[in-house]
Formats: C-alpha cells, sequence, structure tokens
C-alpha cells in the first residue's frame, strides 16, 4: 500500500516515534494529544506525553519568554524526547514552539519525527481563550505572546495539517492516525484488530 507517495507500514514494531504537535495556544495540541494516547496505546505503543505548559513547570522552570528562552526550552523538549524515542517510545510533544529552525532542530535531533502543525485562526483563537491569555495579550498585560506579540513561524512542510477551527477533536484525531498508518508508523487499524 502508498500513501501519497510514502511506503505503508515497514517499521520495527520497538521503533520510537516522536509526534510534535506545534501551533499557538489554545489551538488544541494538548487535547489532541489527550485524544491520541488511548488510541496509540490500543494499538501496543508505549506513550510518553510532554506538555508544554507542564515541562515549563518541571524541566524548563525558570526560563521565560525571549527568544533564547524559548529556543532553550526546545531543546530540552527534544532531548528528552530523543531518549524516549530511542528506547521505543512514542512521544507526543504539545508545545507552541514558535520558530521553524527550533522545529527543524528538534527534527534533526530525533530523527523519527512526525511534524502536526495545529492550525487555527488567531481570531477563533481569541474567541475561544480558554485560559483569557489572549485577552491579556491584547491588553498589553502579557509581553512576547505568541501570535500577538511574538512571531509564529508557521511549519514549512510539516507531515501532518490539522485546522481545529473547522475539524472537530475527533476528526482531526482520525486525520493525525491515517497520516501515521501512511507513514508506517502504525500498522492500519484493521490489521489491529485482525490480529487482537
Amino acid at each position: 500500500m502508498d500513501c501519497n507517495g510514502f511506503a505503508a507500514y515497514g517499521r520495527q514494531e520497538s521503533a520510537g516515534v516522536t509526534i510534535w504537535l506545534t501551533g499557538l495556544s489554545g489551538a488544541g495540541k494538548t487535547t489532541l494529544a489527550e485524544r491520541l494516547t488511548p488510541e496509540l496505546q490500543r494499538r501496543g505503543h508505549r506513550v510518553e506525553s510532554l506538555d508544554g505548559d507542564v515541562v515549563r513547570t518541571h524541566l524548563s522552570k525558570g526560563l521565560g519568554f525571549t527568544r533564547e528562552d524559548r529556543d532553550e526550552n526546545i531543546r530540552r523538549i527534544a532531548w528528552v524526547a530523543a531518549l524516549g524515542t530511542r528506547h521505543g517510545a512514542t512521544m507526543l510533544v504539545s508545545a507552541i514552539s514558535p520558530y521553524n529552525e527550533g522545529r527543524r532542530e528538534a527534527r534533526d535531533q530525533i530523527g523519527e519525527f512526525v511534524e502536526v502543525y495545529v492550525k487555527c485562526s488567531l481570531d477563533q483563537l481569541i474567541e475561544r481563550d480558554p485560559k483569557g491569555l489572549y485577552a491579556k495579550a491584547l491588553a498589553g498585560e502579557i509581553e512576547n505572546f505568541t501570535g500577538v506579540s511574538d512571531p509564529y513561524e508557521e511549519p514549512v512542510s510539516p507531515e501532518i495539517v490539522v485546522e481545529t477551527d473547522m475539524e472537530s477533536v475527533e476528526e482531526s484525531a482520525a486525520k493525525i492516525i491515517s497520516r501515521l498508518e501512511c507513514l508506517g508508523y502504525l500498522a492500519p487499524a484493521t490489521e489491529c484488530v485482525a490480529a487482537a
């Protein structure tokens, strides 16, 4: 089977991968990671999650939001993701990771890397604003806020694009799962059912 020019399924069972979800704050990265986790586990993957907010309270505590600090935060996340990937885990990274250079460095360091652009319009994010951050950023209460007062560089050629302002969580998750099957990181669901 071939999916858009990629030979499907031929990866070793124990090979790990990092699924790197990038996008603006509130776009749905963490929600998608939480939705993907049980499906990946059901298919026999050892899944570990690195959520940007959680990482900042532990691994990157003390870092601010300057470009240098953001780059360092991504380097730390990539280092942990590379370790997990090397040891056969499926690493789900949910981090804004606003700069193309940082994501390229993460890809180079990790190797088995699938970039998922969790795309959502700024207007929709401002309307959603679950944490009240956009309102504060627009009022000038938060400096260096990605998408408002600090840039977000859209991925140049991500393996997967989901549009959370036009798709349900289930639709976006299904799109990711389908693409992971086509890229050979997941056996098709029909094979998983047959093997069970």
